[in-house]
C-alpha cells in the first residue's frame, strides 16, 4: 500500500463533498490557490483527490464531476457488478461465440492498453484470468485450494490472443466462450488519469493529485514545492519507507503486505500468474513510476510476476517508467533491485 503525505503551504482540514468545507485561511504564498481534499467509495476502494482550485465552489464542483467520472468507469468496468457493462459483455459470449460486441470508449481503450502490456510481457498481464481470480477469491474465503477441474477449466479460458479488439468499429469479442475478463489490475490507474484530464480540460486545474489504494495520478506540482510527496512503505518493519517526489507521473505499488491466504503452510498472493493460475508464493513488494496511472498499474502486476531480469528489461523498454522491487528470501531478509531510472 501507498500513503501519502504532502509538503504545500497552506494545509486544508480533510473534506469531502458531504463534509464540512476547511476554515483557515489560505496562506499567502500559495495564493490564489487554496488546498481542497476531498475522499469517495469506488472500484472497493477510497478514491481521494487533493487538487488547489482558486475557490471553494470551483473546489466542490470539481470534486463532484471527479467522482461522477470514477462512478460511470465503475459501472464500466466493475466485475462485482453484474450490470457493468464488462460483465454484459462475458454474458454475451457466455456460451457461444456470437458476433462481435459494441464497446464504449473507455472499455476500448482499458482493453487495448491492457493487450498491449500482454503482447510485451508474454502474458504475466493478462485481463482474461477472471475465471481463475473467481476461484482464488473462494479459496481465500475457505482456506482450501481450487478444486482441480475447476482449476484446470478455468485455465482454459485464460488468453489475452483470444480477445478481439476493433477500435475503428468500436467492438470487441471473445473468442472462447466463457471467458471472464477482469480489469483489477488496470481500472483504478485509468481511473486516475481520467479524473486529472478531467480536471486540466474542464476546470482548468493542473495542481492535483488523485489516489485509488495503491495507485497515484499527480499532476503539477504544489505551490513552492518541487512536487507531490509519495511514501512507499516498506515491505518490513526493518526497512525505512522511501519517499518520492512526483510530478505530472504516477506511481503504483502492489504486494501481498495484507492480501493473501495461508494454505497447508504455503503462502499465496493475491496476484495471479495468468500463466499458471497460482497465486504468487513468497512475500514481495513492487513500486512502478510511470508517465500515467495507466501504465503504472497494469506494470506494477506484470513485473511481480516477471522474473526479476525480464521485469527490467520490460521496465527500461518503457519510456519513463522506473521499478522497485522487494523480494523476502528464505531469511525474511529483504532483497531490493531497483531499475535504472527509480529516483536515487
Amino acid at each position: 500500500m501507498i500513503c501519502f503525505s504532502l509538503l504545500c503551504a497552506g494545509l486544508c482540514h480533510l473534506s469531502t463533498l458531504s463534509g464540512t468545507w476547511p476554515t483557515n485561511a489560505p496562506n499567502p504564498d500559495a495564493a490564489p490557490h487554496q488546498r481542497y481534499e476531498f475522499e469517495s467509495k469506488h472500484m472497493g476502494t477510497t478514491f481521494r483527490v487533493v487538487l488547489y482550485a482558486p475557490d471553494k465552489p470551483t473546489a466542490m464542483g470539481a470534486a463532484r464531476a471527479a467522482f461522477e467520472r470514477v462512478a460511470t468507469l465503475d459501472a464500466t468496468m466493475s466485475d462485482y457488478n453484474k450490470k457493468s457493462e464488462l460483465m454484459k459483455l462475458c454474458d454475451t459470449f457466455a456460451t457461444n461465440v456470437g458476433p462481435p460486441n459494441h464497446a464504449s470508449d473507455d472499455l476500448i481503450a482499458v482493453l487495448q492498453r491492457a493487450e498491449e502490456l500482454s503482447r510485451r510481457c508474454d502474458g504475466a498481464f493478462d485481463v482474461t484470468v477472471g475465471p481463475v481470480v473467481q476461484l482464488w477469491r473462494h479459496a481465500r474465503r475457505t482456506q482450501e485450494l481450487p478444486d482441480p477441474k475447476e482449476f484446470a477449466a478455468a485455465r482454459a479460458l485464460v488468453g489475452y490472443k483470444n480477445v478481439k479488439i476493433d477500435p475503428v468499429k468500436k467492438t470487441v469479442q471473445l473468442l472462447t466462450p466463457g471467458m471472464r475478463l477482469d480489469l483489477g489490475g488496470i481500472a483504478k490507474g485509468y481511473a486516475a488519469d481520467e479524473v486529472l484530464k478531467l480536471l486540466r480540460d474542464k476546470f482548468n486545474i493542473k495542481v492535483a493529485l488523485v489516489a485509488a489504494s495503491g495507485d497515484i495520478a499527480c499532476g503539477d506540482a504544489p505551490p513552492l514545492t518541487d512536487g507531490w510527496k509519495v511514501d512507499i512503505a516498506p515491505i518490513t518493519k526493518s526497512q525505512k519507507p522511501r519517499t518520492l517526489t512526483l510530478k505530472n507521473a504516477a506511481v503504483s505499488t502492489s504486494g501481498d503486505l495484507e492480501q493473501f491466504v495461508e494454505i497447508k503452510g504455503v503462502r499465496y498472493s493475491h496476484v495471479l500468474d495468468p500463466r499458471t493460475g497460482l497465486g504468487l508464493t513468497g512475500r514481495r513488494s513492487v513500486t512502478v513510476i510511470a508517465p500515467n496511472g495507466t501504465a503504472a498499474d497494469s506494470m506494477t502486476k506484470a513485473v511481480s510476476v516477471l522474473p526479476v531480469e525480464a521485469a527490467l528489461k520490460l521496465i527500461e523498454d518503457t519510456p519513463g517508467a522506473a521499478a522497485y522491487i522487494v523480494i523476502l528470501d528464505k531469511d525474511e531478509k529483504p532483497v531490493t533491485t531497483v531499475s535504472k531510472r527509480f529516483p536515487k
